[in-house]
């Protein structure tokens, strides 16, 4: 199983859409996946056309991790059918969102406090990826979710206040691994919503690659106009009309490969 926090320092960059664009490639290729919807506003859950139910949500999972029951409380996402629809499927669930997780949103959690997603998961064993869906902050509960975490997607575009607040969080996730995670690393920084036209965007996306290395990774993901629709339709971009999902549905799909190819030579390379 690997767990991997998809997180930004600032909000408006696309993480929610990244981490529901990726959880739509594993589906397709068939990974069992669960997204852990960590973001008060639990905007992943309805985009994965999930509705709260009898089960706990996330935030009330975490007040009592030992007596959780992750498997028993978990809900099968509404992508799942669509994908059965066009000859597939597979596990996609969800452990759903609320304004409940605001309450450990705070700067001060204790270790003890830090470990709570971690007991959650530790029956999340069925899944071979469990995505976190982080807040855009560096409170709590994004710190929560790299304790747990095995690796840390960073969401950015290229943009001067965003490509600053990416190298502002990649020195607090390396300062966090030497105080609570020491197995966390960075999985790599994915540049959303870029728009190829622009002269800025061209020049940030340049800077990236000069501060950031092979941890950028390919591909890079364009703003995509309807993106907001599918969202608000609760569709998976694979299973969306229309050559510009699919060309963007192909990019997720490759993302995604190399995101899982970078951990696993990391693993290889500490094995070694």
């Amino acid at each position: 199983m690997q767990v991997v926090s998809i997180s930004s320092l600032k909000g408006g960059v696309g993480k929610t859409s990244v981490t529901t664009g990726l959880a739509s490639a594993a589906l397709a290729a068939g990974i069992p996946t669960l997204v852990v919807d960590l973001d008060p506003h639990a905007d992943a859950t309805t985009a994965l056309g999930v509705q709260a139910g009898e089960q706990l949500d996330i935030g009330r999972m975490l007040k009592n991790p030992r007596k959780a029951r992750l498997l028993d409380n978990v809900v099968s996402s509404g992508w799942v059918e669509q994908a059965r629809r066009h000859g597939g499927g597979t596990a996609l669930d969800v452990a759903v969102g609320s304004a409940y997780t605001g309450i450990y949103d705070r700067p001060d959690l204790g270790r003890r406090d830090l470990r709570r997603l971690t007991s959650v998961l530790a029956a999340a064993e069925k899944y071979e990826l469990v995505l976190v869906d982080c807040p855009p902050s560096l409170n709590g509960l994004t710190r929560m979710a790299w304790s747990a975490s095995d690796r840390v997607v960073l969401v950015a575009e290229p943009g001067l206040f965003s490509v600053a607040g990416t190298e502002r969080t990649m020195r607090a996730i390396q300062l966090f691994r030497q105080e609570f995670a020491p197995q966390l690393a960075p999985a790599g920084i994915v540049a959303n919503r870029v728009r190829p036209a622009s002269s800025e965007h061209t020049f940030r996306l340049a800077e990236m690659e000069s501060m950031f290395g092979e941890l950028l990774l390919a591909p890079h993901i364009p703003e995509q106009a309807n993106w907001q629709q599918i969202q608000g339709a609760a569709h998976a971009v694979h299973h969306w009309p229309g050559d510009s999902a699919k060309n963007t549905a192909k990019l997720f799909d490759t993302l995604l490969e190399n995101m899982l190819s970078s951990q696993n030579g990391t693993r290889e390379r500490r094995q070694r």
